[in-house]
């Protein structure tokens, strides 16, 4: 099921038991006694504006940067962009399977009227998605410790057929751990307490999307940053400034979402406890936001993005790769340049 249909479920069956309708005594009293022990939603509507907002915008703004990034991996012949451009993609079948498949699609069009098969094939695509998204980001990171701590083997070992080979291994490792949350069952349905095969799966779900990715981005970066004080280079600051703005961005997006999953385990149930319930509804809200901000990062840090956006936006054609074309500007090799794509690691 996906992560977002809690709160339209919750708040139909509030309105249903509260709001004076014809036959609304009827129908509170056929509900099941522990469908009424539920805890209500108190967001109301704001995840339906929220979520609709944000694929409004976030979905044009991820495909826009994947043409103008995959401009720049075809000229420039750099891994970094491909694993940018792998992440851009990641993210728009998040946005895709959650938010349009899952929440507008099977729950506000629908309205759940779908095959049980079907909700538990979304929601693997749900977590194969979210799986590729936080380790594609993993290898990016790596992909830039190396190239500024190891640059003579960065460029030994990087080079653009590689990288698309270890992005595709990436995504099928990413469906191959989605697969076993066929069997998730969403907070909102847990048994009180979750049974063992559920609490398996929530920690399985917390340690692939959030403990493991941050303890290496944080041994990463730190080395990073380490490196680039010994080297006492110009912007280096600015560079691990940045550097510790992502990782803590990444790091603060995705932490609500393992602190409800590990409270729902050991403290209070969503099921029961209103306020884990509203903290959860939150959690959602707050790590799919990680989705779309990317286009705005990369345009933030990086003058070569925000060249190629405009002449997507202008239609200008593909540059052909060379040094010489016109439309090609001259590209320093990754080793000898790590700091403007260390700034574009976005996560």
């Amino acid at each position: 099921m996906s992560l977002v249909l809690l709160c339209l479920l919750t708040a139909d069956l509030w309105w249903k038991m509260t709001v004076p309708v014809p036959n609304s005594t009827a129908v509170s009293w056929a509900l099941p006694e522990s469908e009424l022990e539920r805890s209500p939603c108190l967001v109301g509507i704001v995840p339906i504006v929220y979520y609709s907002v944000l694929l409004g915008l976030g979905l044009p703004a991820n495909i826009l940067t994947a043409v103008a990034l995959s401009r720049l991996a075809t000229r420039t012949k750099k891994s970094s962009y491909w694993y940018l451009l792998a992440l851009t993609t990641s993210d728009i079948l998040t946005q895709v399977f959650i938010i349009f498949v899952g929440f507008i699609l099977q729950t506000a069009i629908l309205a759940r009227a779908v095959p049980s098969a079907f909700i538990h094939t979304v929601t693997v695509l749900e977590f194969t998605a979210n799986h590729a998204s936080t380790w594609v980001t993993v290898l990016l990171t790596v992909d830039r410790y190396v190239a500024l701590c190891h640059p003579l083997r960065y460029r030994a070992v990087s080079y653009p057929r590689r990288t698309r080979r270890i992005i595709a291994a990436v995504f099928a490792a990413a469906l191959a751990t989605g697969v076993p949350f066929y069997w998730w069952l969403d907070m909102w349905r847990d048994a009180d307490p979750p049974t063992a095969l559920d609490t398996a799966l929530k920690w399985l779900h917390c340690v692939t999307i959030y403990f493991l990715p941050c303890s290496i981005f944080l041994a990463a970066n730190s080395a990073i940053v380490r490196k680039l004080r010994r080297r006492r280079r110009a912007g280096g600051g600015k560079a691990a400034a940045l550097l510790l703005a992502v990782t803590a961005a990444f790091i603060v997006l995705w932490a609500p979402r393992a602190i409800v999953t590990m409270c729902h385990l050991y403290v209070a149930s969503v099921r029961r406890d209103w306020r884990v319930h509203l903290a959860l509804d939150v959690a959602n809200m707050v790590a799919m936001l990680n989705t779309s901000l990317n286009f705005f990062l990369y345009c933030f840090v990086s003058q070569t993005f925000r060249r190629a956006v405009g002449e997507v936006l202008r239609g200008q054609p593909r540059a052909a790769p060379g040094r010489g074309s016109a439309h090609c500007p001259s590209f320093p090799p990754p080793g000898l340049e790590p700091l403007k794509l260390l700034g574009s690691t976005a996560l």
